[in-house]
């Protein structure tokens, strides 16, 4: 996927603020305080491990369980789904042009899962994870599992952070895209409920039957 070059723009512009002075600090003292370092607890680590790995799993078991249980939102969740597709290359594509090293490359800790030397920034894993959960959050039907996926979100990111193949910048502007995103496409929906002109049509078909063909864009 080729990433707008706005987009590049605006990340590059992230970067440069990020590198400063007192946010970098900031960056690598949360770092060093959160990441497992060379001794690490070892209950700890394989908690921190397992979410770190499979987290993204029971994210998907999630929207799963959403598509089985909510009917009426199964429109809506699956233009979700979609979104969280996309919003997945953009970041992979952000990632690789800005190429920000890992903290396991710069040997500031070691890495405990496998994993490939390509872009931290931003985390994909918080990118999708936390779009998910906003996109959760802004439907009332579906907002206990939301919660659910906001905490899961946050935990994978410490957890990433904590077996050494992140930093916490990496995690915040994985959270800053899906914000975007998702703001994005709260807008869209708004336009559509309220700025759209509704055009009944001459075979007789009400207003409620434009709402119900277009309800996966309200609030139900």
């Amino acid at each position: 996927m080729r990433t707008p070059h706005w987009v590049l723009s605006r990340a590059r512009c992230f970067l440069q603020f990020a590198e400063g002075g007192v946010v970098n600090a900031t960056n690598l003292a949360l770092f060093q305080w959160l990441t497992a370092g060379s001794q690490p607890t070892p209950w700890v680590l394989a908690v921190a491990s397992a979410f770190a790995l499979w987290s993204s799993w029971l994210c998907a078991g999630i929207l799963a369980l959403a598509l089985w249980l909510h009917r009426p939102e199964r429109a809506y969740l699956c233009i979700v789904a979609a979104l969280a597709g996309l919003a997945s290359l953009a970041s992979h594509a952000i990632a690789l042009s800005l190429n920000k090293p890992r903290p396991f490359m710069l040997g500031l800790a070691p890495s405990y899962i496998e994993h490939s030397g390509r872009g931290s920034l931003p985390s994909t894993h918080a990118t999708v994870m936390f779009l998910l959960a906003l996109a959760f959050l802004l439907r009332p039907g579906l907002r206990r599992l939301g919660v659910l996926l906001l905490v899961l979100a946050a935990v994978t990111g410490w957890a990433r952070v904590y077996v050494g193949v992140h930093f916490p910048l990496d995690i915040a502007a994985g959270l800053l895209l899906a914000c975007a995103i998702t703001g994005v496409f709260a807008a869209a929906q708004w336009l559509v409920r309220h700025l759209l002109p509704f055009r009944a049509s001459h075979a007789g078909r009400t207003r409620d039957d434009k709402t119900t063909a277009t309800c996966f864009w309200r609030h139900p």
